[in-house]
Formats: C-alpha cells, structure tokens, sequence
C-alpha cells in the first residue's frame, strides 16, 4: 500500500500496532470470565444435579404461584397509590440532605462563615419543603 505521494510501501504489521494497547485489560476480562463461569456453576449445578439424582420431581402444587400461603386476591397490576410515590421521594430528600451534612459536619470549622449561612440557607429549604408536603397531606396515611 503507498502513502500519500511518498512511493513507499507500509506493511500490515506497522499499521496494527498503531492499535492502543489492550493487553491492560485482560485481567478484567479474565474476572469477568471467572464471575460468569461461576455464577453459570451456581445456576446451574443445582439444576442439574437434582435431576441427576432423581429430587426434580415437580407438581401442580411446586408450580403454582406463591404468595404468603394463600391464593392472590387482586389483580397483580394494581396501580400504588400516589401516597406512596410521594413519602419515597421525601424520603429520599431528606436522606440526600444527610449525605450534604456529613461532608459538611466535618469540615465546616474550616470553611468559614460563608459555609455556615449557606448550609442553614438549605436546612431552611428542606424545612419550608416539609412543612409545605405536611399541610398539603403528602405524609398523612389512611
């Protein structure tokens, strides 16, 4: 193959080791095969064993489906009410708010006042946010 008006030709082998190096790679792509040959073993050893040894033996009962040892009495699509979405996402505000208050917690005697002001700026968020879910019943349960 010729180069670009130089006349010369370039094998194969100088235009592949322009390739990056990937040899860095393989002990991730050797525990990635370690994890899945293992995790294959635990599927399906069991699986195989037991009808190796004669204990697969299924039964209308060992199929039927299971829930709390009665039969389901209601569709099991049943929308959620809208309650529950809504104490999950204040939940997950205020534990968010925990995770700014640790980092914060420890470093706020070297940050300074300006630290401090902002920090209560967003503790009152947070609270003007609770109080206003509380009167509008976001955390009433009947």
């Amino acid at each position: 193959m010729q180069h670009a008006g130089l006349g010369r030709s370039y094998p194969l082998a100088s235009r592949v080791s322009a390739l990056p190096d990937l040899s860095q790679y393989l002990p991730i792509l050797i525990f990635l095969g370690i994890a899945f040959a293992l995790s294959s073993l635990f599927v399906f050893l069991p699986m195989g064993v037991s009808r190796l040894t004669g204990t697969h033996q299924p039964s209308a009962d060992k199929l039927s489906e299971y829930e709390c040892g009665f039969p389901a009495f209601e569709e099991p699509r049943s929308q959620f009410d809208v309650r529950f979405y809504l104490v999950a996402i204040l939940f997950i505000v205020f534990d968010l708010e925990a995770a700014f208050l640790f980092p914060w917690a420890v470093t706020f005697l070297k940050l300074g006042w300006s630290a401090w002001i902002t920090m209560m700026v967003f503790i009152a968020e947070l609270v003007f946010g609770l109080v206003y879910a509380w009167k509008m019943g976001a955390l009433d349960w009947e």
